[in-house]
């Protein structure tokens, strides 16, 4: 009973940490400073959007956090079944099980709705954009591209 009893508080420890985890995912949002990029000088070149496609951000390609938090709860939940070789095996299949579950749960965490914006500037650059489609933006608008200290680019009206 003890083991069923700190297994429960593992697992339910591993999915809340999981849960603050995927909060910290990074914003692709034209609306979303960082801290770092608040009271900076940011450059703004005008233009004109030429067109705008639905795209879809996906979470990162290697999701770490979540193949690592999936394992290890997989690994203490598969150890509470059976016993001797049999536990080890159900401890072993379960860590692999999580693992997976946990880097498909992070990488779908991940996706957001966004925009593919190309952007004629008035100094005769064409840029394509990419960012969270949480302002309307459409072909024939006339946009700022704000470029910030660190590189990031965003569309604004």
């Amino acid at each position: 009973m003890t083991m069923r009893k700190v297994s429960f508080r593992a697992i339910l420890t591993i999915l809340v940490v999981a849960w603050i985890a995927a909060g910290c995912a990074p914003s692709r949002s034209g609306n979303v400073y960082t801290s770092d990029q608040a009271m900076r000088p940011h450059t703004i070149e005008n233009g004109t959007v030429e067109s705008v496609k639905a795209v879809i951000i996906e979470g990162g390609d290697q999701p770490v956090a979540g193949t690592v938090i999936g394992g290890v709860a997989g690994g203490v939940l598969g150890s509470t079944i059976g016993d001797g070789g049999g536990r080890k095996v159900a401890t072993v299949l379960g860590s692999l099980a999580g693992a997976a579950a946990g880097a498909a749960a992070e990488k779908g965490m991940g996706r957001r709705d966004a925009l593919e914006i190309i952007v004629n500037q008035d100094n005769g650059r064409t840029l394509v954009i990419v960012q969270e489609a949480d302002v309307e933006i459409l072909p024939g608008d006339r946009v700022r591209v704000v470029t910030s200290p660190d590189g990031t680019v965003r569309v604004s009206k």
